[in-house]
């Protein structure tokens, strides 16, 4: 099963134009939220992202932001209010 975040809930923000293509984001991120394409990486699933911030903490070259924590806490409550179960976590 694929947890996925509300749709464009997620505040993991990406600059193509700092990306030195190192790959940590794609080592550390288990969502599958990033893939390389031509020795670049780009976002693959905005949407799996779960704003853990390994991505963000491990960017040396600081092409990724993500307030970590936010979303799923967001889900959390949106989803009590709703009378369903949190999209983002499990």
């Amino acid at each position: 099963m694929r947890l996925a975040y509300l749709k464009g809930a997620s505040t993991l923000g990406f600059d193509p134009s700092l990306c030195a293509g190192c790959g940590m984001c794609l080592d550390v991120c288990p969502h599958g939220v990033f893939r390389r394409t031509g020795g670049l990486v780009e976002i693959a699933d905005r949407d799996a992202c779960r704003e853990c911030g390994a991505c963000a903490r491990n960017c040396a070259a600081g092409a990724i932001t993500v307030a970590a924590g936010v979303g799923c806490a967001t889900a959390l409550i949106a989803a009590r209010v709703g009378g369903s179960d949190a999209p983002c976590c499990g």
